[in-house]
Formats: structure tokens, sequence, C-alpha cells
């Protein structure tokens, strides 16, 4: 019998959760008072999204993410809607358009101005019309620009094509009419592909979205599922839920087979619901307490005991709703891995919570940061409609970095060539490299040229387009030295980079030079 160490090893054995400071936090935020079980926050690099309270409708309120502390309370806000506002989400390619949902059975999508609002938003940008009853959930799909998901309260899921002229839409492209009962949650694969849901009926599904069919579906009797969520490439699925006992519960499933599931693990005897987020990225799994202030996190592997505990982040305060940002917008500085953004309505505060990799450099720290979801579309939506499946388009985190490599399923990135390799390709190249056809010295020249447009796009990306949302100068020592400590990797960085750009001149005008041989023989 083999012998299994108690411990394993991980670099993200010691993650902990640290909270904002006051005044890092959105104070006086009238957060609604709405009992659904749904998120109510949605974050991204440029701003935070909340809904709140308003009489007479549905309405959120659209905060800039730099501008913390008291909040106005006649602040403007997106007041479209003639009923609650249920479910609100960013477009994940368009940090200023965002989808909403609510009980006047519509979907409206909204732009938002690059400045700071000055009056009340009431006019959409398109409204999705074609629900007979109140919309609980929005998705919006994880590769294919403007494809929308939308559920309601009549069992159906719509999917929306919004590359239409058309500010009215009523017809949508496709309606999975599969499930009996309402739709508690919806989830996508990494490349959008597939579609798990969470019913009230107890029933988990993988469906097709385009073709309409239900792969997968299954229940247990012992797990009363409420949220269901795809664990990136790994083929499972994880969902929180309530056991026969009332407690509760996690379980995980392969998605090939819901029969059985493969892990089943009771929590506590909490009556708040759970929600679960993944970090595909790093394979951490977090886990959400609604009505309580925790969150679990633990790290998940291919192979048993698939979840691995790692801790818990404890508070006092209790949360409604959560917000992630997106990696982007995380601080790699401080070795910054997720950040939750936890709605305290007894508080009337949204507080930020930062998990974080304890490490004593402050240099960018490249093993807990691989390359991650761009905020680029890899596919348009009539392309996704005719069946392309493609994975997300990656981005490094690098300071400064616009490294994006497109990966049609797997987001194992490619190993990038180092300037050693190079060096040792133009002394024993040699004789291989006469080989070359004109072709590949057409592709270099072009790699050339896209690495001269660089500078232009990371000032860009620096800025996030425009200016009222710029960092603020250094105020305390610590943020003077983390600015330091960036420009000094940002001048590393660009060295290598000059380094790479003289190595692959060379190697042009060498190919050059033996296609001009190569010719005069002929």
């Amino acid at each position: 019998m083999s012998w299994h160490p108690q411990y394993r090893s991980s670099k993200f054995r010691h993650v902990y959760g640290k909270a904002a400071s006051k005044d890092k936090c959105y104070d006086c935020v009238p957060i609604t008072r709405n009992v659904h079980d749904n998120h109510f926050c949605a974050v991204n690099p440029s701003f935070i999204a909340v809904v709140t309270e308003c009489a007479g409708g549905g309405a959120f309120l659209v905060i800039p993410i730099k501008q913390t502390g008291k909040l106005d309370p006649h602040y403007p806000k997106v007041c479209g809607h003639r009923g609650n506002v249920l479910d609100i989400k960013w477009n994940p390619f368009n940090d200023f358009v965002i989808a909403s949902c609510s009980e006047d059975a519509t979907v409206k999508i909204w732009d938002i101005p690059n400045q700071l609002l000055n009056r009340n938003i009431t006019t959409p940008k398109k409204e999705l019309l074609g629900h007979a009853r109140r919309v609980g959930l929005i998705e919006w799909h994880p590769t294919a620009e403007n494809i929308l998901f939308s559920s309601g309260y009549d069992y159906k899921i719509m999917i929306w094509n919004l590359d239409v002229e058309d500010t009215i839409i009523s017809k949508p492209v496709k309606i999975l009419d599969c499930h009996r009962d309402v739709v508690l949650s919806m989830s996508f694969n990494t490349d959008g592909s597939l579609l798990a849901t969470a019913c009230r009926d107890r029933k988990i599904r993988v469906i097709d979205p385009r073709g309409g069919t239900v792969l997968q579906e299954g229940s247990y009797k012992s797990h009363k599922v409420n949220k269901v969520l795809f664990l990136g490439n790994m083929k499972k699925l994880f969902s929180t839920g309530t056991s026969c006992w009332n407690n509760r519960q996690i379980a995980l499933w392969d998605q090939n087979d819901l029969s059985v599931p493969l892990l089943e693990e009771d929590l506590d005897g909490s009556s708040g619901l759970l929600f679960p987020v993944y970090d595909s990225d790093t394979h951490m799994l977090y886990v959400v307490g609604k009505g309580d202030g925790n969150i679990r996190y633990y790290e998940i592997s291919p192979e048993k005991p698939y979840l691995n505990y790692l801790m818990e982040y404890r508070s006092h305060s209790p949360q409604k709703g959560i917000g992630m940002m997106p990696k982007r917008g995380l601080d790699v500085a401080a070795c910054e891995i997720f950040r939750f953004y936890k709605l305290i309505p007894t508080k009337s505060l949204i507080e930020p919570v930062s998990m974080i990799v304890p490490r004593r450099s402050e240099s960018y720290q490249e093993d807990i940061y691989p390359l991650t979801a761009a905020a680029q579309p890899a596919l348009t939506a009539q392309e996704w409609l005719n069946g392309i499946n493609k994975g997300p388009l990656l981005v490094s985190l690098r300071p400064g970095s616009e490294d994006v490599n497109s990966l049609p399923q797997f987001l194992e990135p490619e190993p990038l060539v180092k300037t050693t390799d190079l060096s040792r390709q133009q002394e024993g190249g040699g004789r291989m490299q006469e080989k070359q056809k004109p072709r590949e010295i057409e592709d270099g020249r072009r790699r050339l040229k896209v690495e001269e447009k660089l500078p232009t796009n990371e000032q860009t990306c620096l800025s996030n387009g425009f200016g009222i949302f710029e960092c603020p100068p250094p105020k305390t020592e610590n943020e003077l030295l983390q600015m330091y400590y960036r420009q000094q990797e940002e001048i590393r960085r660009l060295r290598e980079l000059l380094i790479q750009r003289d190595v692959q001149i060379k190697q042009l005008e060498l190919k050059l030079r033996n296609l001009c041989t190569d010719t005069g023989n002929y």
C-alpha cells in the first residue's frame, strides 16, 4: 500500500484574504433589498455596477472604480426598467457596455459614457423583448462577440445576437426549451460550446446551445442543486446546494456522467446560498456564502481527491452579493490573484477583498500569473452561430505587455522563444536557414511591424482610454516604492525587447543573404 503525504505542495497554500481599508471602500451605497439569489454586482477594471433601491421601477448604479469613499446620495442612476433589476453583467469585451434584466420581462443593453455621470441614464442602447415572464439571469458568451443568453421564469433560455442595427430586438436567434422549471444558474465551458444549467427541478443539464439538445442530464436524491459551474477544461462540474437535512453542500461531477457525483461534502447548517467562483488560471475555486462573511477556497486537481481545501477568509460582516474583478484589473505588484467586492447592506458598504499570495519580492511573479483571457473576442457572433468553436484570446498580465495568443480548445500557452534560443539558432542555424521560403521572410517582417506598434498600444492600455481614471500620484512611501519597482520592471522588459529585435533583424539579414545566394546559383 503506497503512502500518501498528509500535506501537498502548492504555491497557493498560504493565500490569504485582505479587506481594503475604509478609505478604499464604497460607502453610503443604497444596496438593493431584493431577496433574489443573484450577485447584484458586476465589476470591470473601469467601473463597479451595483443594483440599488429605487422607487417606481428598477435601477442600478455605475461608479468609477477609482471613486472610493462616500457616495453622493443624489448620484445618477441607470433607471430604464419598470420592475426590479434582477441581474447585471458587463460585456467582457467592452468595459463601457452593460446588460441588465428585470421583473418587467425585458433585457436592456446600456452604453456607459467614459466620463462621470451627471444625470440619470434612461434610454438603453438596445432592448430585448421575448420573455413572457420576468428575466432572472443573463450571461455573455465567453469568446464570441455580442452573443447574450437570458433565462426567464417562463422556463426558457434565449440566445440573442446583438450584431444587428435594430434598437428593439423581439426575436432571439435560438430558444432553449428543455427545462420544466425555473433555471437557477447558467455556466459556460472555456470556449462556450457547452452550457451547464441548474434547475429548480433539482436537475443539472449539459446543453449544446446551438443545437438545443441536452447532452447530459442528472440529479442526485441527496443533493438539491442551486448553482452549477464549469471547471474550465477539466471536464468537471461543481455545484452548490443543500442536502436532505438542509445542510449547505458542495458536489463535484464528471460532465460526461451526471448520475453520481465524484465528491459530495456538507459544509455547515446555515441557510444562505453558496456562490461558486472558479479561477481557471490558478485552478482555485472560491465558495462565497450569502448571509455570512466567509469565503472558502480550494485548489482543484485532475486526480483524486480532486478538491483540496486551502483556507477560509472570515469576516463579521455578512455579504448579500458579490462582485469579481477580471484578472486584467488586479494589482500584480502586490501578488493579488483575485479580488472580490462584498455587498454589505447593513452598512450600505461595498468592501473589496483581495486574495494575495505572500511573496517578499515586489517584481512580477510569472509563476502565479499565467496567460489569462484578454478583453478581445476570439469570434464574431455569426462565426459562433455557424458552428465555429475557439478558445479565448490570451494576454500576459506583465505590466505593459500586449502578447496575445489565440488557442482553439486548450489554454496551454505555447512556449515563448527566448533570446538565448535565438542566439543558438543564429550560431548553429547555418545552412538550415537557406531552406527558408520568401513567405517566411514576409512573416518575419510582419512580426517586426507588429512589435513596432507595441509602445502606442501600451500607452493606450495604461491610460484605459481616458484621463479621468489615471492613477493618482503616490501619497505614501509604500506607493512610491511600488511605482519605482514597476518602472524598473518596465525598463528591464524594454531592454529584453530591444535585444530580441536586434537578434530578429540579424536573422532576417541572414535569410535575405541566403536567399540571394540561392537565386544566384539558379
